[in-house]
């Protein structure tokens, strides 16, 4: 249906969620001028952390995308025949003549809460694991239904059609003398934003500590296929995994690349109690057209496990972020080539270009009881110069998860494609 048929040129999306996001490559397909509002401070904030929203916030602002974040919308004004004129929030308004609201859905559980059925804690319908609800006799499933988390073992409201198909079989063939039983969902989700492609499966970051997690996080960026392979596309992998015991909460992973893939194998291992080792020992599909002999979900793996046992230090973006803004002594060192440097770099008075190959020779140019904090293009090469440094005495000496292609801050780019 084509909305720029009808006169509107101008649309206002109110809610950054998976809808809202669907909706404004749509729009944007039609060349109409769009606004997404989201009230909280980034895309998809209930799913995805800062950081992969981050990037995602690029993809979307080169595409012509305005995005008002941490904003609530107020009201709307009419023209008088019935027809938008502006969308009003607490700072601006915006001329429009259409707005979109994709601010989520809560159940319409009337009907169960007439017929005397228990809802949960979520508002959904309760429901055992065969999805009978308080009322033996009667069954339910779909959006209206309350899951339970496979990873936390709380009850979540994930109104999902994958899952409503999974109710209607169990429903079908309990009701017909077999037992059947639904152990939950992982929250598993994906979404194409024009070029970009972004999943997520388990907890996120804040939803870990939030449910009280002592965790450990892994940012890796790398290729879809083998670098050498042409028509590679980028993707970036976010790993959050219990500190403890190893075991993997939840995992994101977005970028021009496969993503779905990635995020199956980890649905897969969430469900079956996967630990960070057990992950990087997946015998994955291997050939250059498809993967890295060493897969971007390995390599995330063996970042978890590194952090674990001490041999890693990093910290991630907004960490670095903090530090630079803190602590002028502080050294941002770039082990890059001087041709990387040239082409894309973090710009700030604490960055100090020495490559990895010069590293060794040169270590007396830093000094010993400066805070540092090492980047690369991805962040292989800035973990080898932090085993170096602390291999000869260097104390306080950290790296940058995932890389620059990880930093969701400004940069100083010559030629884009080092900075996607």
């Amino acid at each position: 249906i084509s909305v720029a048929a009808s006169g509107v040129k101008r649309v206002v999306i109110v809610g950054a969620g998976l809808i809202g996001m669907e909706m404004a490559e749509a729009f944007a397909s039609q060349e109409l001028d769009v606004t997404v509002i989201e009230a909280l401070d980034w895309v998809l904030p209930t799913l995805i952390d800062f950081e992969i929203a981050a990037k995602v916030e690029k993809y979307l602002r080169r595409r012509g995308v305005k995005l008002l974040l941490g904003q609530k919308v107020e009201g709307f004004v009419g023209n008088g025949d019935g027809m938008l004129r502006r969308v009003i929030t607490g700072n601006v308004e915006i001329d429009a003549e259409m707005s979109l609201l994709s601010i989520g859905a809560r159940p319409n559980t009337e009907l169960a809460r007439d017929a005397g059925l228990s809802l949960g804690t979520t508002g959904g319908i309760a429901v055992n694991q065969y999805m009978q609800t308080s009322d033996p006799n009667i069954y339910a499933g779909g959006d209206c239904v309350e899951n339970t988390n496979r990873v936390t073992g709380k009850k979540v409201l994930v109104p999902m059609g994958s899952t409503a198909n999974k109710h209607g079989r169990i429903i079908g063939t309990n009701i017909t003398g077999g037992s059947d039983t639904f152990p939950g969902v992982l929250g598993t989700a994906v979404v194409k934003i024009f070029d970009c492609n972004v999943a997520r499966v388990g907890l996120n970051e804040g939803q870990a500590r939030a449910a009280g997690y002592e965790i450990v996080t892994a940012i890796v960026s790398d290729y879809e296929n083998a670098s050498y392979y042409p028509g590679g596309r980028e993707i970036l992998v976010k790993l959050v995994a219990e500190k403890s015991s190893g075991r993997l909460l939840g995992g994101q992973v977005m970028g021009p690349g496969e993503v779905a893939k990635r995020i199956d194998v980890l649905a897969t291992a969430l469900a079956f109690g996967a630990t960070a080792e057990d992950v990087a020992n997946f015998n994955l599909a291997y050939a250059p057209p498809f993967s890295n002999a060493m897969d971007p979900l390995h390599k995330a793996a063996n970042v978890i496990r590194n952090k674990i046992s001490g041999c890693a230090a990093a910290l991630n973006p907004m960490e670095v972020k903090h530090l630079l803004e803190t602590n002028e002594n502080a050294i941002l060192l770039d082990v890059r080539s001087p041709g990387e440097w040239d082409s894309c770099r973090i710009e700030t008075p604490q960055t100090k270009l020495l490559p990895l190959g010069e590293l060794r020779s040169k270590l007396d140019s830093l000094p010993r009881d400066a805070e540092i904090v090492i980047y690369c293009q991805t962040g292989t090469r800035a973990y080898q110069a932090q085993r170096i440094l602390a291999s000869e005495g260097f104390e306080n000496v950290t790296f940058l998860d995932g890389g620059i292609i990880a930093w969701p801050y400004g940069v100083t780019v010559i030629k884009p494609y080092l900075c996607w």
